[in-house]
Order: structure tokens, then sequence, then C-alpha cells
């Protein structure tokens, strides 16, 4: 299973989001740290509207994805989030 659908199976149960977007960004970044060889899978873009999201601060939902995502975050050079209820 690739990185991308663990995230995104890991963030669905997490958030149950109405909307759920993750990209894999990592072409835009070959040749860059994090993806010298350019073979994909470290640089995402993630976008969640969650209901779960509301009444949180921008931090303690970034906290929430982090938790959520686990040791997937380790494996990946750069996380965009895009966030919102």
């Amino acid at each position: 299973m690739t990185i991308t659908d663990q995230m995104r199976e890991r963030l669905e149960a997490a958030f149950a989001p109405r909307e759920l977007v993750v990209e894999d960004d990592s072409a835009s970044h070959a040749g860059h740290a994090g993806n010298p060889g350019g073979t994909g899978e470290t640089h995402f873009n993630v976008k969640i509207r969650s209901q779960v999201f509301e009444g949180r601060s921008r931090l303690e939902r970034h906290r929430m994805v982090h938790k959520a995502l686990g040791d997937l975050t380790g494996r990946v050079h750069a996380l965009a989030l895009d966030l919102d209820a």
C-alpha cells in the first residue's frame, strides 16, 4: 500500500471528513532536499474538511492530523495542511 493510500485511510478513519484530498506533490520537488532521487511520496498537500475541527485552533488541528498519521510523518519530508471545519 502506498503512503498516499495509508494517509487517506488513516485520515478518513480519524476525521470522517466531508472532503479529503491527499496530493503527492513530490514530482515538483525532484532533486531537492528530501527527494533527491525523484522517487515520490516525500512531499504532500492535504486538505481536510471535517466537523471534528470545529472550535479547534490551527495548532490543535495540525497536532490532531500528525497524531492520526503517526509513524507516516517520519517517512514524509514535507506535509502542507489545509484544515477547516
